[in-house]
Parts: C-alpha cells; structure tokens; sequence
C-alpha cells in the first residue's frame, strides 16, 4: 500500500549538458532562467562530476552509483551486468512505479535475452531493468517521428535527418516539447505518489536548436571556445570520436561559433520546456512536494 504522504520524485536528466552552462553558474551568454529557478528554490551541487564519457558509461554510473572500473560499461553499446542494483530497482523497493520517458541507453545482458536474434542484443538502446516504460524515445525516436508525420511533415524515418530538421519546425514540435507534452499529460492522471524519469535528448549533438531557438543565439557573442591540444599531443580518441568522424569539431574559427550558438540554443530550449513542468507543478499543488533532481550523463 502506497503512503499518500510520500514525496513526488521528478528525476531529469539533459544530455550532454556541460555543468557550466547555467547562467546561475555564472556563464556569461547562455540563458537558462528555468533551471535557475530551480537551484533557487533547493541545493545546485557545483562538486558534481560525471564519472564517464560517452553516454553509455556515463549513465550506467548515474543509475547505479558505480564507478566505471566496477559496473564495467565501457563504451556505448556494452551490456550492463542485470546483477546490479539501479535507481529504478531501489524506487519500487520505495513503492514507487517509476515511469520512463525517453531513453536508459543501456545495452542489455546477454544472459537475459539467449535468442540470438532477439534485436536486443544488437542495440545500444537498450531499456534499464526496472522502469514502466510511457514513452520510449530511444532511438530512431520513432514516437517522435509518427507524430510528425501525423502533423504533415515530410520526414523519413532516420534519426539524424528528424534532428537536423529541427531548426525548420516550430519549437513546439521539437523533440523536447513532445516528451514534455506526455510528461504534462502523465502527471495531470496521477492520483497518488509518483515517481517519474525525463530522459531529454537535447542539448546532445546534431548541432541544430530547434525553431526560433536556433537564433536564439547569435555566432558573434558565444565567444570561443578551450585551445585545443597541438596535433602532437593528441590520443587517438581525439581524433576518430568513437569512429564516428562527422563527431570531430571543425577547424574553422566561424563554423565553431556557428555551432557554439547552436549548443546554447538548444541549452535554452530544453531550459524552456523544464519551465512548463515547473508551471505544472506549482499550478496542482504539487512542487513543495515534488523532489526535482536534474543532471545530465557528462558534459559536451
């Protein structure tokens, strides 16, 4: 039997969002006046640091409070040992039912799935044990796509071609705004304690903010970013992302603005959708009793 007296649990994570990029951190261009209403009204944690990098790594050592050398997630794509313990396994031992939206990016265990050509075994995006899933937004984000499709748009089915139509759709059909929109929904059917997970894609890569966020920002004020290392000194990692050579970041001083202003537009634009969640919170009574915890898997 659920206690009624419980506290909400709201867990948020941004992905790829660097831990400077608040404005209540003192940035001097990025604008995230949501997330700064939030650090105003609890605790902003300044000596929080992401374990690992890239996302798979990252998250596993979120969800379970491992570090890498222990849950042995190396790299996007490798399987998560289903031994150990996670957020989702420690909140229905809470008596919660934690709910997901979006995406765990969790490969999963072998020894769970023994069909071979179970598609499971062969994804990255895997689901971490634990959650009820209300919107699975792992990729190709095929919710995502079949809504765009019924509101007109010409897309085809493929991730990077949906984000990097971003920019050319109003903001309210961006990737953020829809799994806002379930959250608002699933939230407003609540009738007891919940306990909630909004996994948001965004500021991660391509670099395309969406709507009138993608001006948000103009390339000539977003300044410059950390001297990169000489060619000498670079690993390989450096060079070949992962193998993934469209990850390098360009040479060009211009172009590097140009995606600078497109980081900050997408920083501000899911800062934006954060806000309408808040809004929610406060207009049902139910903020000062909502924990709001918000991170992100490592930074850009």
């Amino acid at each position: 039997m659920t206690d009624p007296n419980r506290p909400n649990v709201l867990f948020i994570t941004l992905d790829q969002f660097r831990g400077d990029c608040l404005s209540s951190a003192g940035h001097p261009v990025v604008r995230t006046p949501n997330l700064d209403r939030l650090a105003a009204a609890g605790v902003s944690l300044r000596r929080h640091y992401s374990q690992a990098a890239p996302c798979a790594p990252g998250r596993a050592a979120l969800y379970t409070g491992m570090y890498q050398m222990n849950n042995r997630v190396v790299g996007n794509g490798t399987p998560l040992d289903r031994r150990h313990d996670n957020i989702a396994h420690i909140a229905r031992r809470a008596g919660y039912r934690p709910t997901l939206f979006g995406y765990t990016d969790q490969g999963v265990d072998p020894r769970v799935v023994t069909d071979p050509s179970d598609p499971r075994r062969s994804t990255a995006w895997g689901l971490l044990p634990g959650f009820d899933v209300e919107l699975n937004l792992s990729g190709p984000y095929t919710p995502w796509f079949r809504w765009l499709t019924e509101l007109g748009y010409d897309v085809v089915d493929e991730e990077a071609s949906l984000l990097n139509g971003e920019p050319d759709r109003p903001a309210e059909h961006s990737t953020s705004a829809f799994l806002t929109d379930r959250l608002l929904g699933w939230i407003d059917r609540q009738d007891g304690p919940w306990f909630a997970y909004a996994s948001y894609l965004r500021p991660h890569p391509p670099y395309g903010a969406a709507g009138h966020w993608s001006e948000a920002y103009s390339p000539d004020e977003v300044g410059e970013p950390i001297t990169p290392l000489g060619a000498a000194e670079r690993h390989p990692f450096h060079t070949t992302l992962l193998g993934v050579p469209d990850m390098q970041p360009p040479t060009d001083p211009a172009a590097m603005r140009r995606l600078r202003a497109q980081y900050f537009g997408m920083v501000s634009e899911v800062d934006s959708q954060l806000g309408r969640v808040w809004d929610l919170l406060q207009r049902n009574g139910q903020w000062e009793n909502t924990m709001v915890v918000v991170t992100a898997d490592h930074g850009e």
